[in-house]
């Protein structure tokens, strides 16, 4: 069953003022954002504590649905569906409401989390659940609390962002050993040069963080890969008295 949760609307909650890095500001304004962004997590939590283990895929907002990335993003979504998790994005267009509409088609709980920005960025019609945020450090931080793996798709500085926070969280163990997939072994095979020739060659990183992330051109294999990881480090398993897409600890 679906759970339908109404986001706050973006007149509710306005683009980001672009001064609010620039520096000290008037103290009662510094407390209004402190406020503001407390607000902003406590909405997440409430939201988010009930949906289920997540697998968040991260991926460019700017692929229509005739394009090969946006048809891989929906068989994840649905490779993910299918393996019993919910499925969780960035709740915006391109990739992100691919593999949301991907969980939509196999019955999976689909959850977006989007971002408030100065141009609109309107959620994708195939969230069961929407969160609004205004700050992007909260909806990071959302997106990564309620997930047992990761899948990266094609896209941007924001993808890559998300990816290499990711990984930098799991390399400095600050988060547990979470898999993290990357799909589309054309579009990723030079940053994994880069990684090999740069960052290993020249000690930035260790040769075993070569292992923190997996590729993979298979939607199949990349959910099967999570699923065997979160059982096996997280404990989880099915219910016995709940669909398969339900989980239990041990």
């Amino acid at each position: 069953m679906h759970v339908n949760t109404s986001a706050p609307s973006a007149g509710r909650l306005q683009p980001p003022d672009p001064l609010r890095l620039t520096g000290p500001r008037p103290r009662l304004e510094e407390l209004a954002r402190l406020f503001r962004i407390f607000s902003e997590f406590l909405r997440g939590f409430r939201q988010l504590h009930f949906v289920g283990p997540c697998v968040t895929v991260f991926g460019s907002a700017r692929f229509d649905e005739q394009s090969h990335w946006y048809k891989l993003g929906r068989s994840v979504g649905a490779e993910l569906g299918r393996a019993g998790f919910s499925v969780m994005t960035g709740g915006g267009p391109g990739i992100m409401e691919a593999a949301n509409r991907g969980a939509r088609d196999v019955g999976a709980p689909s959850i977006g989390c989007n971002i408030i920005l100065p141009f609109e960025q309107q959620s994708n019609p195939y969230c069961d659940v929407v969160l609004t945020f205004r700050h992007f450090f909260v909806r990071k931080v959302m997106l990564v609390k309620y997930s047992y793996g990761f899948v990266v798709l094609p896209g941007g500085f924001g993808t890559l962002d998300e990816l290499f926070e990711a990984i930098t969280l799991i390399q400095t163990k600050v988060i547990a050993g979470f898999p993290v997939v990357l799909v589309g072994r054309s579009y990723w095979d030079e940053l994994m040069d880069f990684i090999e020739t740069r960052l290993v060659r020249h000690g930035t990183i260790s040769p075993e963080d070569r292992s923190l992330f997996h590729v993979t051109d298979d939607p199949a294999e990349a959910a099967k890969y999570i699923e065997e990881i979160a059982r096996r480090r997280f404990g989880l398993k099915y219910g016995q008295k709940m669909r398969r897409r339900w989980w239990l600890f041990e």
